[in-house]
């Protein structure tokens, strides 16, 4: 049976809530007090937000709560002052998501075309066929050579004794 998360871990981190009111208001000083009381509502707001979109969500008949399923739910609870800069982040975070996709692809970063690449990889395709093919023609011949042997020794006689020291019997 899962434990239940204390409550003090559903909170945004304090040193987080602490750059963001630092930022936000640089030259005024905020009260232990009242930082506690703004995580407190972020963190119910965060709560409220996540469960209106997830009632919106489970209307859709969906089991991902999306971006748009946020959106709505910041409409159903009436802060749609916000929706604007709320569309706007998430631009901007698709917009890195992307940056960082095409970063993150191997082929670009080598600096290779692509048709390249693949003309290089059938080169080695073609050469670990040859060497394969080359093998089994050795290994073929190998094989031929020691039946050719055994089939004259055969027709003389000349079968190897088990004893050991190397001479025919």
């Amino acid at each position: 049976m899962a434990e239940a998360v204390p409550e003090e871990e559903l909170t945004i981190p304090r040193a987080a809530m602490n750059k963001m009111i630092k930022e936000i208001v640089p030259s005024v000083r905020v009260a232990n007090e009242a930082r506690e009381l703004i995580l407190n509502c972020c963190s119910e707001f965060i709560h409220l937000l996540a469960s209106e979109a997830n009632d919106i969500c489970t209307q859709q008949q969906k089991k991902t709560i999306n971006a748009e399923h946020i959106l709505g739910a910041l409409d159903r609870l009436g802060f749609n002052d916000y929706r604007t800069d709320a569309e706007a982040v998430l631009k901007d975070c698709k917009a890195v998501a992307a940056k960082r996709r095409r970063q993150s692809t191997r082929l670009e970063n080598l600096g290779i075309p692509e048709e390249e690449l693949l003309r290089q990889q059938q080169e080695l395709f073609a050469k670990a066929r040859e060497e394969q093919a080359a093998a089994e023609q050795a290994q073929w011949l190998q094989l031929q050579a020691e039946a050719q042997m055994s089939l004259q020794q055969q027709q003389h006689g000349d079968v190897p004794s088990n004893s050991g020291d190397g001479e025919y019997s």
